[in-house]
């Protein structure tokens, strides 16, 4: 069965001034400055800012203790928190683009910054970030990921809060009872979800996610099997590889076999929560969701550790993206919501942050805090980067419409796929003659 493809909302023509690659959005005035034309102003640096949280829920009581903390260190100045649910920020943005009322300060991740830049509502950093207190202090990994996933002009969009990275977590107890070992290769972890499940006792060897946020997990899988280690081969890309093909159709084979049939529209949230309180073996998400499982199961009941391995000991993990956080160009009060993005970013904040979250701060001398080596996901997760095991097969963040394939184009698609309605090749076909005409947009943009 082929799939009907869904055509991406794109960002508006891409225009050249000069020499530089200038991205605006018809719709956001005819001078580019964005959301209706507004360019802003720097403001007193006092009064109001508002802030929108882009994993809103999740990282809400973080969010507000870091607002609190400064508001207490600037009384003149006051943050309106917005929370806002990951999987609904990127449209909520987009029409606040459209139709105004967009906030201060909000968080940008690469996966979503090409967009949000093409479209001229962000205001550039690079000036803020080298006269304030963080010049020298960012992980230049991370501000490199941001530069690059903001449509190629090498300019700072975001300032980077923190890196994250996939994780396989698995119940250490349940393994235990079974005979199992650590499922640290593509084939432990499949045997281990055949022989930890038992559907007439509601116990399942995996938790699959195929609702929101669906895709970058199943590419995970997919070249974390295939071992294909480049995202494109020339200017096609290599999600249709049939190495890749083969790949899918293993992981999604594991559906309603091994797993609930309920993960067919879980989301992150849900998926997690399901796996907290239940009786499956294992869950793939990323180290933001460790301090879920603390709470939920206690150290000593589960595990967190890199992506299964290949069976020569090699392990291929597609990126995952750094968040951040922007200053939006139709800010009345830019000196103040900078104010609040520097002191988010601070060594304190920054640590204190990402200790809840679980996640590699950004501030290099909060990635040097004590909290990290006592939580193992996310030292284990450094030592992978690090030691040589690992490659990682960049995601084409640089896409304005990455967001939009990667997302609302193909999750239902893939919902498809599980349902054995259309087959692994069809779903990747259609993903993959989408991606090569973006990047052949995307190329004819950087050329003219």
């Amino acid at each position: 069965m082929k799939i009907s493809v869904h055509r991406s909302r794109r960002a508006a023509v891409a225009v050249a001034l000069g020499s530089v690659l200038a991205l605006t959005a018809t719709a956001c005035g005819d001078d580019g400055s964005g959301s209706g034309g507004d360019k802003g102003s720097d403001g007193s640096g006092k009064g109001k800012i508002v802030f929108w949280d882009n994993n809103g829920g999740v990282r809400t009581d973080i969010w507000k203790e870091v607002i609190a903390d400064f508001e207490k260190q600037n009384p003149d100045i006051e943050v309106e928190y917005v929370g806002i649910a990951s999987t609904e920020y990127q449209s909520k943005v987009d029409t606040a683009i459209q139709g105004g009322g967009l906030p201060d300060v909000g968080g940008v991740g690469a996966a979503m910054l090409a967009g949000f830049a093409a479209q001229n509502v962000l205001e550039p950093l690079d000036d803020r970030v080298g006269k304030s207190s963080l010049n020298g202090k960012l992980n230049e990994d991370m501000v490199k990921v941001l530069k690059a996933s903001g449509g190629g002009d090498g300019t700072l969009y975001s300032v980077p809060t923190s890196a994250n990275n996939g994780v396989l977590y698995y119940r250490t107890d349940l393994f235990k009872a079974a005979g199992l070992e650590a499922p640290t290769t593509w084939d432990k972890f499949f045997a281990a979800a055949e022989k930890l499940t038992d559907a007439g006792k509601n116990k399942f060897g995996y938790t699959i996610r195929g609702g929101k946020g669906s895709i970058a997990q199943a590419l995970d899988a997919m070249y974390g099997q295939s071992g294909i280690t480049s995202f494109w081969n020339g200017d096609k890309t290599t999600v249709n590889d049939p190495k890749n093909v083969a790949a899918l159709e293993k992981y999604a084979a594991l559906y309603k076999k091994v797993t609930p049939a309920a993960d067919l529209n879980n989301d992150f949230t849900k998926m997690v929560a399901q796996w907290d309180s239940g009786t499956i073996g294992m869950l793939n998400h990323n180290l933001g969701s460790y301090q879920d499982h603390v709470k939920a199961l206690g150290v000593e009941k589960f595990r967190g550790i890199p992506q299964p391995a290949g069976a020569d000991g090699k392990r291929v993990q597609v990126s995952n993206p750094v968040d951040g956080l922007g200053l939006f160009k139709s800010s009345k009060n830019k000196d103040a919501a900078w104010k609040f993005i520097e002191f988010a970013t601070s060594k304190a904040e920054n640590s204190k942050f990402n200790e809840s979250a679980g996640q590699v701060p950004a501030n290099n001398d909060a990635a040097k805090d004590a909290w990290i080596s006592k939580a193992e996901p996310t030292k284990l997760a450094a030592q992978a980067l690090t030691d040589g095991s690992t490659t990682i097969v960049q995601l084409p963040y640089y896409l304005p419409d990455w967001n939009t394939i990667s997302k609302s184009d193909n999750e239902p698609n893939f919902q498809k796929v599980l349902l054995g309605k259309t087959s692994a090749k069809d779903f990747l076909d259609t993903l993959a003659d989408q991606l090569n005409k973006a990047q052949a947009e995307w190329k004819k943009q950087q050329k003219s």
